[in-house]
């Protein structure tokens, strides 16, 4: 019997692809439309007037992280007979990275609640909470960046595995490998080099979106071949 058959296959990317769907609409959907860069009051202005649609966002952000586990399960149980060490060390990093993500959640939060508590606005002059709010969205993309740094090296080695495997076709492990190695590069720019960074967002992701894309695609729809038993795996 296989270590994970076609029907855990097709939940799990059921799952990614509804990931791949609600990261969409938090990023591009909410925030690439309520945040203007550099611009306080205009966000501001932005998030008091949809209200509703930021917390949207923000349930689709938690959502997106509640359904990272058993997409990572999977990942675990499909990539173990392969090597037992590395696919341990994926599902590490990636639930290091769910949980970054989970915690920074509340900058975004913490962004709505500065524009609409009203203790917040006895507080602090309009102009400061503008710009505490903005200080918070940006804390939440830099918090979003280094929890991809984990997910970026659990692409990679996930990669490789994947191309080791012979349940998936190698070019997928290819595909994954390259949206590590963006997501890195993509991150490391933010944080070490901002205006770089700025200028390679969101082109460097493309790759990532690609390749997560086609995994998840055929994880729900491709013709799957059995894997063999976790009893056989190997070690590193």
């Amino acid at each position: 019997m296989s270590a994970v058959g076609s029907r855990e296959l097709r939940i799990s990317g059921l799952c990614y692809l509804a990931i791949i769907a609600l990261g969409l609409w938090a990023e591009a959907g909410v925030r690439g439309r309520l945040v203007v860069a550099g611009d306080a009051a205009a966000t501001a202005a932005n998030i008091l007037a949809h209200p509703q649609l930021w917390r949207s966002g923000l349930a689709a952000d938690l959502l997106m992280q509640v359904l990272d586990l058993p997409v990572i399960v999977m990942m675990w149980r499909l990539l173990r007979p392969v090597s037992e060490p590395l696919a341990l060390t994926a599902t590490g990093l990636n639930l290091v990275q769910t949980a970054v993500l989970v915690a920074n959640r509340v900058q975004a939060l913490a962004a709505l609640d500065l524009l609409t508590n009203p203790s917040m606005a006895a507080a602090f002059p309009p102009s400061q909470r503008d710009a505490l709010a903005l200080f918070a969205v940006h804390l939440h993309g830099q918090g979003f960046g280094i929890g991809l740094i984990f997910f970026g090296v659990a692409c990679l080695v996930r990669g490789a595995l994947i191309a080791r495997s012979g349940v998936l076709p190698r070019v997928f492990g290819g595909l994954l490998a390259l949206a590590g190695a963006c997501y890195l590069v993509n991150s490391f720019a933010l944080l070490l080099a901002p205006a770089i960074a700025q200028r390679l967002f969101p082109a460097v992701l493309l790759p990532s979106f690609v390749g997560e894309l086609a995994l998840s695609l055929w994880l729900l729809l491709g013709r799957h071949r059995p894997n063999p038993a976790p009893a056989a795996a190997k070690a590193c």
